[in-house]
């Protein structure tokens, strides 16, 4: 059975990621998200605390061992500050972390230490494509063998630093079968589109990017000649974007506690209002139920169950509606003020609502 008790080194992970949350991310997030840009000194600042690097064995590097709990409760109080600032910090990890699930040894040995080693750096991933039906299984970019090589031909969208990015963990179909692709940033064929305006996400450079028969050797096929499996590492997307929508979802519930028990409406606190505890009480609710769902399907993870991938997607699609619903009830809570730039809460309704269409833009 696993215990709700995190471990010594996990509280003070946990202790030292909520304090950039607060005093760094979340005091720099209306100005970067009205701004379109992170200062690049709060993104290093949250690289410096070394999630990453400790989840890297030293044969890599880095100074640990990979721990998917450890990373939702990081995850979840690096989004509990900003939801943008805590996905830049986490970057990286897109490139990295499935070289570290299913990669080769030499892939291990020779791509993860230019990305932990010293000071943050865009090594990213691209996933996503810009399709109503999009499924991860059933990727439109496609990979075909060619000599020693594969040509990779597609496009994607959502994809994190892609300007000026060192290398990208391509996904693609071959023979109909979703793998991974380590791709230099400089690699002829590849071409950066414009940066994407969305909803929210206001101050995370997200873009597109074109594929046009970019050559990769065999050799950077994640696993080498054998692939890989690909549920791996939709599992530990899945976990680490759940916790995620909990912690935006945790934020704007505090929000509107506090605003609730402040707000006088006709001489009484906004928080005495039987719907507004109702409200209140229910997005609690909620928010216990899935954070504890996510903690299971991580636990399964670090155990090795079969079942964690099922679990997994629990989790995300439970957080998914859960950070719609709290939110959009934080901006109701606060009537007209949830409306207005003043409060955050409107900024956590707009990053909430596209958790249904961030995947792979996270991972733990």
């Amino acid at each position: 059975m696993y215990s709700f008790q995190p471990s010594e080194e996990q509280q003070m992970l946990v202790d030292a990621i909520k304090r950039y949350a607060m005093d760094d991310l979340r005091a720099a997030a209306r100005d970067a998200d009205e701004e379109g840009t992170l200062p690049p000194k709060l993104i290093e600042k949250g690289w410096e605390l070394g999630y990453l690097q400790a989840s890297i064995p030293e044969a890599y590097t880095g100074f640990g061992e990979r721990s998917a709990v450890s990373g939702v409760l990081a995850a979840e109080e690096m989004a509990y500050g900003d939801l943008s600032g805590a996905l830049a910090v986490m970057t990286p990890g897109l490139f990295s972390t499935p070289i570290l699930l299913a990669g080769t040894e030499e892939q291990k040995a020779e791509f993860i230490p230019p990305v932990i080693e010293m000071e943050w750096k865009p090594f990213t991933a691209a996933l996503m494509e810009h399709r109503v039906d999009f499924d991860v299984n059933e990727l439109k970019t496609i990979a075909e063998a060619d000599g020693d090589s594969y040509l990779i031909t597609g496009e994607k969208t959502y994809v994190p630093f892609a300007e000026g990015a060192e290398a990208f963990m391509v996904y693609a179909s071959l023979e109909g079968v979703t793998q991974g692709f380590i791709v230099p940033g400089d690699a002829k064929g590849l071409e950066v589109g414009e940066r994407q305006k969305l909803l929210g996400l206001n101050a995370l450079p997200l873009y597109t990017l074109k594929l046009d028969g970019v050559r990769v050797p065999k050799a950077n096929r994640l696993g080498g000649d054998e692939g890989h499996d690909l549920a791996p590492i939709m599992a530990a997307s899945n976990v680490a974007l759940a916790a995620m929508a909990i912690g935006v979802s945790r934020a704007a519930l505090d929000y509107s506690i506090e605003y609730a028990k402040d707000r006088d409406v006709f001489g009484v606190k906004v928080a005495q209002k039987q719907a507004i505890a109702f409200f209140i009480a229910e997005m609690g609710t909620e928010i216990e139920a899935i954070r504890l769902l996510v903690w299971e399907a991580a636990w399964m993870i670090d155990q090795g169950m079969d079942e964690a991938y099922k679990q997994a997607y629990l989790a995300i699609s439970g957080a998914v509606d859960t950070a719609m619903m709290v939110t959009d009830r934080a901006v109701q809570i606060l009537g007209g003020h949830g409306y207005i730039r003043e409060h955050p809460v409107e900024m956590w309704m707009r990053n909430g609502r596209g958790f249904a269409t961030f995947s792979g833009l996270a991972i733990v």
